[in-house]
């Protein structure tokens, strides 16, 4: 074998050994770098339902951070956790914050008295205290004027959970009520005096209808037999 042939042959095993061995070094950073980023990950929590003492002692022994993002209304205890982002389970990055939403307790209303005031009054009284109208029924009571509040739900003065107020609003005497007659064929004259003695409101309109005779009662609303309130106006077409 010539020198030369040697010498080449000596200089690639060397360079197969420097690509081997640059090879393996390469590797074992890879490897060494995902153990370092996996080893900075941990597992999110479940926060929900525990007091923020707690929460913060759960998430500082991972190497989260605990931040408020708001706090609101509900039905568990003052500063617990009602609701966190990420959701448990989630893989977190150490020293990442986690941002959690804690109650305030039940929201204790006070009610504002609404009884002996008109509806519209109450709508505007209960606003001002943040509430609202909730069911609004109506009872038939002669001796109290229209649309007034005769009872409410929760009552004045108590604390209450919900923003609601029920009212039962009078909706006064009932209105009396009348089957409205047949007048068509009737004179003008009789037709008046008939509903003058019930009552009720009318007016007459007139048309010139030759083969009616002259003030006789053409036409009628509501028609006969109609069930009308004594307020309602009751309209008749005279034949002129």
């Amino acid at each position: 074998m010539s020198p030369l042939r040697e010498r080449l042959e000596s200089l690639g095993q060397t360079a197969l050994l420097i690509f081997i061995l640059t090879s393996a070094a390469f590797l074992s950073a890879i490897t060494a770098m995902r153990i370092a980023i996996h080893g900075r990950e941990t597992t999110m929590p479940n926060l929900v339902g525990k007091p923020i003492g707690e929460a913060s002692r759960m998430l500082h022994s991972r190497g989260l951070v605990l931040r408020v993002a708001d706090r609101v209304y509900s039905d568990v205890p003052m500063n617990v956790v009602v609701r966190q982002t990420p959701t448990s389970g989630q893989l977190m990055k150490v020293s990442q914050q986690a941002h959690v939403v804690l109650s305030l307790g039940q929201r204790q209303l006070e009610i504002p008295l609404l009884e002996g005031s008109s509806l519209r009054v109450s709508r505007i009284e209960l606003l001002r205290a943040g509430l609202q109208v909730g069911e609004v029924s109506n009872v038939t009571m002669p001796d109290v004027p229209v649309d007034t509040v005769v009872l409410q739900t929760p009552r004045p003065g108590a604390g209450a959970a919900t923003p609601r107020v029920d009212v039962l609003v009078s909706q006064g005497a009932r209105d009396a009520a009348y089957v409205m007659p047949h007048m068509v064929g009737m004179s003008e004259a009789d037709a008046s005096h008939r509903l003058d003695a019930a009552g009720l409101k009318h007016k007459a309109n007139y048309v010139t209808a030759p083969q009616w005779p002259h003030g006789s009662v053409i036409d009628q609303a509501p028609l006969a037999g109609a069930r009308i309130g004594s307020f309602a106006p009751v309209e008749l077409t005279i034949a002129n």
